[in-house]
């Protein structure tokens, strides 16, 4: 099998801000796999900067490495689980996407629909508000907002503009501060935050505190999600004493940044031997990422919405059969290996 790689930079239709930087664009990488049977497969590698485990000038090199390791003669299944397990992160995403989109060669398509959250970026007040009632007039029922990066006031004042207009039975709130709060801070702002009925916040303070984050998921009046909280920990035992130790209410699973699928799975069973709930959510992938993982999600019954909703951020985005319908994202399985369209193009 042959494999090579591309880089392609995703350009956001906006200002994209959260509490730890402001994006116009992310570059991420198409990875190209060819079977001897001449079977052909476009997957993605979907670095994230300045989040990704293995962000480092280094990047390129390891992926063309892998991918010649990946193209020797004689390459057996143990080799192969060899490479995925030293493999970066993003990496290991876009290789088992690959395979599996050439395993999945001549079976039957399938449709996948998944109920998902608006995402609700980032901005001034007056731009959040805006963003939020594009979001309800569009029928989500579950908006998950990112906090954290203008004032509390301004963010508790658009809380209660929402709450005003629908109740928890009506709509779900999600919050995501990116580990924007502080240890002198977090219990107060999370009191403040409790009284609009809050499904869950998401990593309220930074990533590897786990005393502090262990007291705030015993302590928080609203159930505390962990997502960077999980980049760069393996292996499974490891994963269960980390959920064990904090105990948080959820995980949140972003394939690309947690490990690659196998490692999802893993946290998963963590995740279930600990009593946590979990959902996945996108880490930026163009819609060849998210489609792969709404195909990994169809291992699961899922029933919560998932954060799968950020395919239209990018001006330049990838096809792969994605579509969004108000609250749903809708994958077609089948058609097109390659996972191309009409607007590609490198970086």
């Amino acid at each position: 099998m042959r494999w090579s790689f591309d880089r392609y930079r995703l350009q956001f239709g906006f200002l994209a801000r959260t509490s730890r930087a402001a994006m116009t664009y992310k570059d991420t990488y198409l990875l190209h796999a060819t079977a001897a049977d001449g079977r052909t497969a476009t997957a993605e590698c979907p670095l994230f900067a300045g989040l990704s485990a293995e962000d480092d000038p280094g990047y390129e090199c390891r992926l063309d490495a892998l991918c010649r390791a990946l193209g020797a003669d004689g390459l057996t299944d143990a080799d192969m689980r060899g490479l995925l397990d030293a493999a970066d992160s993003s990496a290991r995403f876009g290789v088992e996407s690959a395979l599996d989109l050439l395993a999945d060669a001549g079976r039957p398509p399938r449709t996948l629909v998944y109920d998902i959250n608006g995402l609700v970026w980032m901005g001034d007040k007056e731009t959040m508000a805006a963003r939020i009632r594009s979001k309800l007039r569009e029928g989500f029922r579950c908006i998950k907002l990112k906090i954290g990066g203008i004032s509390f006031d301004d963010e508790l004042d658009l809380l209660a503009l929402i709450r005003r207009q629908f109740g928890p039975a009506d709509l779900e709130l999600r919050l995501d501060a990116n580990g924007a709060f502080t240890a002198a801070n977090v219990m107060e702002r999370l009191e403040r935050l409790a009284q609009f009925n809050v499904h869950s916040i998401e990593q309220p303070v930074r990533a590897g505190q786990h005393t502090l984050m262990a007291r705030v998921c015993a302590e928080s009046p609203i159930p505390v999600a962990l997502d960077e909280e999980l980049i760069g920990v393996t292996p499974q035992p490891v994963m269960e004493q980390m959920l064990g130790y904090i105990r948080p209410s959820y995980v949140i699973l972003k394939p690309a940044l947690c490990g690659g699928f196998g490692a999802a799975d893993g946290w998963i069973a963590a995740a279930r031997a600990n009593g946590v709930g979990w959902w996945a959510t996108s880490a930026l992938e163009s819609n060849i990422g998210l489609a792969a993982i709404a195909r990994w999600l169809d291992r699961y019954t899922v029933t919560m919405p998932q954060g799968l909703g950020t395919g239209e951020l990018f001006t330049n985005n990838i096809g792969a059969g994605v579509h969004r319908h108000g609250s749903r994202i809708i994958v077609h399985t089948a058609p097109d290996l390659t996972g191309q369209s009409e607007k590609s193009g490198k970086s």
